[in-house]
C-alpha cells in the first residue's frame, strides 16, 4: 500500500462520497468526493448480489491492487475515491480493469461525470 493512501472505514464517508461525482464502467463504479483536506482515500464496496463471499472476496482485491497501482498517480489530491463492484467485474480481464480505472480517474478529474441519476421513489412502509 502507497503510504500517501488511506482506507475509509465510517459508513458516513462512503454515504458522503455518493453525493460527489460519479463515473460508471462496466466492471465496476467509481465515486469522487472532496473530503476537506484529508488526503487521498479510497473505499471498496462488493454487495451480496455479485455473488458468495469467495467472490466478492476476490474482487476486492482486485480492485485494492488497482487503486494502490492507480491512485498515487491519477488520484484526485484531497478526494475520497469509493469503487463499487458491478455484476461483471470479478470475470473482467485485469488489463482492462486497469485501463477503465486510468479512464474513469481521468474523467473524474476533468469533473465529468455521468448524469445523475433521478431519485428513487420511496415505497411506502403499509402493505
Amino acid at each position: 500500500m502507497h503510504p500517501s493512501l488511506s482506507v475509509i472505514r465510517k459508513r458516513s464517508d462512503f454515504l458522503a462520497a455518493n453525493r460527489g461525482l460519479r463515473v460508471a464502467r462496466p466492471g465496476f463504479v467509481l465515486l469522487a468526493n472532496p473530503n476537506g483536506g484529508k488526503g487521498k482515500r479510497y473505499g471498496i464496496t462488493v454487495t451480496k448480489k455479485i455473488g458468495n463471499a469467495v467472490v466478492r472476496n476476490r474482487m476486492k482485491r482486485r480492485f485494492r491492487e488497482l487503486l494502490w497501482a492507480a491512485l498515487p498517480e491519477q488520484g484526485l489530491p484531497d478526494h475520497d475515491h469509493i469503487l463499487i463492484g458491478r455484476e461483471g467485474g470479478v470475470e473482467r480481464d485485469f488489463a482492462t480493469l486497469k485501463d477503465e480505472l486510468s479512464a474513469a480517474l481521468a474523467r473524474a478529474s476533468e469533473g465529468k461525470g455521468d448524469r445523475p441519476r433521478p431519485p428513487r421513489h420511496q415505497r411506502s412502509r403499509r402493505a
